[in-house]
């Protein structure tokens, strides 16, 4: 018990408060072929990036790199702080904005059945939930951040109040009904602002022209054909269900004191169609392939998927990087598209070349996953697999 509390108070204290724990790396690699060890041992800089787990930035991290160029697993960290457990490399995690990637593909598989029209209005879909003031926004706009509604009004300001208010149960009308209340930010069509309200909009779309659930939609559309067994869409269920790496938060704990919080169990309805899939590297790999390789949207509409619109951020001016359900970086002089994502304690990211020639699935479990700047450990990994921007 001695030894659990002191890796549990070293940190804690240490780690967050003097930077990176002195304690050794609790690290742990899945089985695998002769072919993936082989790659592994040629990735010093992705052993690098994962080594020293836990620190002051996160406490574990899973990465599966594939494709043509190679193969790699790797895992580092601890399960929990408390038994310091090595991280299990099969464990479930929150993928938070890689929801809309799902949501995404969802929506243009109906438009390619004809039941949605990338450029019908959404009011002309949901009269009674979009006001005239945005009769103009188009399917389309919503799913490219064009759309130009703004995002909903949240009680709290602070990460320890919305801790507090952790199992508040969100309804997507009310959000909806709460951003739609205020002016357009821009025309739409003429800027870009990436926010979650329009995949908010698009699960209701989804459930509007199917009269069905959005979670049954993405489960028999894209879950169950491609075997993603361990990847679930959570509902009113704040707790992750099955095995999972334990999420930590840097905030203020009882007292003021400085510190982290096990924020594994936390409420994502706020989230919804635009963030709160649970899934494992493993599935999501799977799931990034699939996607690449034309097998979950066919044919034209696939392409609206690496099109990024002519607009430029709504807030920096520069020029838009945020697709259908993906972004797109150029990395080490060439486009890699995929998607970030994160809910506390947790971020994860998809990423591929166009060609699939080399993919890219992590979790991170980070201590401040929803911070201003990406997580270091993450950046560490992006850059080794891709190369700098």
């Amino acid at each position: 018990m001695r030894a659990r509390t002191s890796l549990l108070a070293a940190v804690l204290v240490a780690g967050v408060m003097a930077g990176p724990s002195v304690l050794p790396a609790a690290a742990s690699a899945p089985a695998a072929s002769a072919a993936a060890q082989s790659a592994q041992s040629a990735h010093p800089a992705l052993e690098a990036a994962l080594a020293g787990l836990p620190s002051a930035d996160a406490t574990a991290a899973l990465v599966r790199v594939g494709g043509k160029e190679g193969v790699w697993r790797g895992s580092s960290g601890v399960r929990d702080l408390w038994t310091g457990r090595p991280a299990d490399p099969a464990a479930r995690f929150r993928a938070g904005s890689v929801t809309k990637v799902f949501t995404a593909a969802v929506a243009l598989q109906l438009a390619a059945e004809g039941r949605l029209d990338l450029d019908r209005s959404v009011r002309s879909y949901l009269p009674e939930l979009i006001p005239a003031a945005y009769e103009d926004v188009t399917v389309r706009q919503l799913l490219d951040h064009t759309h130009g509604i703004p995002a909903p009004d949240f009680p709290g300001t602070t990460v320890e109040e919305w801790y507090a208010d952790r199992f508040r149960i969100h309804d997507p009308r009310d959000l909806v009904r709460s951003a739609t209340s205020k002016k357009p930010e821009f025309a739409p069509g003429e800027r870009q602002h990436y926010l979650n309200i329009g995949y908010t909009i698009a699960g209701l779309l989804i459930e509007r022209v199917t009269g069905d659930t959005y979670e049954h939609q993405v489960a028999c559309r894209v879950l169950r054909p491609l075997g993603l067994r361990d990847t679930y869409l959570p509902g009113k269920n704040p707790r992750i269900v099955g095995p999972h790496n334990h999420g930590y938060q840097r905030m203020r704990l009882d007292g003021g004191t400085p510190g982290l919080r096990d924020v594994s169990v936390w409420g994502t309805t706020d989230g919804w169609a635009a963030g709160d899939l649970v899934s494992t590297t493993a599935d999501l790999e799977r799931f990034t392939h699939a996607l690449f390789g034309g097998r979950v949207v066919r044919g034209p509409l696939l392409e609206e998927m690496f099109t990024l619109p002519k607009v430029t951020d709504f807030r920096t001016g520069k020029p838009a990087a945020y697709s259908v359900g993906l972004s797109m970086k150029v990395l080490g002089g060439r486009e890699v598209w995929g998607k970030t994502g994160g809910r506390w304690g947790y971020n994860a990211a998809v990423a591929a070349t166009r060609n699939g020639s080399r993919t890219l699935v992590y979790s991170v479990n980070s201590t401040d996953a929803k911070g201003q700047d990406m997580n270091k450990v993450a950046e560490h990994i992006m850059v080794a697999v891709f190369g700098r921007p």
